[in-house]
């Protein structure tokens, strides 16, 4: 790509704002029936309780209940479907193509991408070219990346990122007209759907199915012999009655004990203080998420206040000392945040533990590609789409169908969720959560994870570590000082399960003579 564009200064392109470096977001736009125009939300600033009610019913065309918070003072951006009823679509009637000029013939989606090359002061002076150019240059991701990479997590939210951005500039960028800009006859999936994922509430289909196992009470023996080593998702219910952070963990508090202190919040670091201001006000598709695997190290008293359930204590990876990957995270994060499809770190199992709020959770197993998500063939990277909303409209009704129905649950607060090694797992916030959530090796998944830290392509693959070359060397040099034979135990168990499958039953030696064995019929 040429250093200038059409005079303006490029600059390079943003980086990813998710939680690993190797996922790939996708559109997957689909393609909306007619609605009613009120749907569409409007940049002018005016309050209109009749024309907030005709929102939401003409939401209710499509299935979907939008959000209290939904914000009706955007664009008059239409689905492409409005366009076809009135004669097709023709550069005359879609008033983004008669606003873009020459770049009318790029897609949307790439139309943005050229625009994430542009600084702040540019981006603004395009987007005050035409009414096309408005909208785009007014998409407010591009204004996120634009704010987090200059201010990093030292901002106050105003509501929007670009709001945020002017707010927070030291210098005035150049502004649209003071008066009212109407933006009419303006037709795009792409951005429509963007709008629609911010604004809508996950629908009660979405939330129906509760089909995986649940436990309560039950002894360490029987979750090892039914869940852990079968490799089973279960939900577990009163391993956290005894954590005071039950008691203790509400936002005011973790303000105060936390202070000054920064956390990891997507690619920049904020205090805790500052993180809640944007999520109370956050209405994006995909919010950032508090997601900090040193908190515990930051401040010591969110460490001791609470404990390993005692289903999870025998953990491997502890051998390695200072030298382990990140293995515990605090997790908060406003409704509709959430981690779309990965496979946990390592090939360890996990435990997520919800002190405040529900999650959703969709998990299938290994050998099961949830759909609309694309691995590559070295499993280095994901393709997967733009965000979770956008997940459940485009893909959640093809599951229905299959004959191995992905396990589904929500977990609420005091509840315990085990994910096994190698399951594809989906996780939404239902409403203002916090959670801990903790990976880890036990006898169970040993051989996995020494399998997995041995790949030619481990140094892609392993992550939570600077030393991802020699970890395989390191943590089984660990294991055979601290537990001597326990790898060879673990491998022969494992070799006996197996011949033990392969193993024919009196009745199929007796009847198959490939076995050895005779064949009788009964008469």
């Amino acid at each position: 790509m040429p250093s200038t564009f059409h005079g303006l200064t490029r600059r390079k392109p943003p980086a990813a704002i998710t939680k690993k470096k190797n996922k790939k977001r996708k559109r997957s736009v689909i393609a909306f029936p007619k609605m009613a125009p009120e749907l569409c939300p409007e940049v002018e600033e005016v309050e209109d309780e009749e024309d907030e009610e005709d929102m939401e019913e003409g939401a209710e065309v499509l299935g979907f209940k939008l959000k209290p918070s939904a914000s009706s003072r955007f664009h008059a951006i239409q689905p492409l479907g409005n366009l076809l009823l009135l004669g097709g679509p023709s550069s005359s009637a879609n008033a983004r193509d008669v606003g873009l000029g020459a770049l009318r013939i790029l897609p949307d989606d790439l139309l943005l991408d050229v625009l994430a090359f542009l600084p702040a002061r540019d981006l603004a002076v395009l987007s005050s070219t035409s009414r096309s150019l408005y909208v785009f240059g007014t998409h407010d991701p591009l204004w996120r990346t634009l704010v987090l990479e200059r201010f990093h997590g030292d901002f106050l939210f105003c509501g929007s990122w670009r709001s945020t951005y002017l707010a927070s500039a030291s210098r005035t960028l150049p502004l649209p007209p003071s008066e009212t800009l109407v933006i009419r006859n303006f037709y795009s999936d792409y951005l429509f759907q963007s709008w629609l994922c911010a604004s809508i509430e996950m629908k009660p289909e979405w939330l129906k199915i509760d089909n995986i196992e649940r436990r309560r009470g039950i002894s360490v023996e029987e979750f090892i012999d039914t869940f852990e080593d079968p490799n089973k998702p279960v939900l577990l219910q009163g391993c956290l009655d005894t954590w005071p952070a039950m008691k203790r963990w509400n936002r005011e508090r973790l303000v105060r004990i936390c202070s000054d202190v920064k956390f990891a919040v997507g690619p920049v670091e904020m205090t805790m203080e500052r993180y809640f201001k944007y999520s109370d006000a956050a209405k994006e598709e995909r919010p950032l998420y508090l997601f900090d695997p040193k908190f515990a190290d930051k401040v010591l008293e969110l460490g001791s206040e609470y404990e390993v359930p005692i289903y999870f204590r025998e953990d491997l990876f502890s051998v390695l000392g200072k030298e382990r990957p990140d293995y515990r995270w605090i997790i908060i994060g406003p409704a509709g945040s959430g981690s779309s499809f990965h496979v946990d770190p390592n090939s360890t199992s996990a435990w997520n533990a919800v002190i405040k709020g529900s999650k959703k959770w969709v998990m299938f197993p290994p050998e099961i590609v949830p759909p609309g998500v694309h691995p590559s063939a070295d499993g280095a990277e994901v393709a997967c789409p733009v965000s979770i909303m956008e997940w459940f409209m485009n893909f959640y009704a093809a599951c229905r169908t299959w004959k191995k129905r992905p396990v589904e649950c929500v977990c609420r607060a005091g509840e315990v969720v085990f994910v096994p090694n190698g399951w594809w797992h989906l996780v939404i916030n239902l409403e203002d959560s916090i959670a801990i959530t903790q990976n880890y090796v036990s006898r169970s998944n040993l051989l996995n994870v020494l399998d997995f830290l041995q790949k030619p392509n481990a140094r892609e693959l392993v992550s939570g570590t600077k030393d991802r070359v020699n970890l395989f060397d390191k943590f089984k040099t660990a294991i055979d000082a601290s537990y001597p034979g326990m790898i060879h135990e673990v491998t022969a168990k494992v070799q006996e399960k197996m011949a033990e499958k392969k193993r024919p039953s009196f009745w199929e030696s007796v009847t198959d003579a490939k076995a050895g064995g005779f064949k009788f019929s009964l008469i």
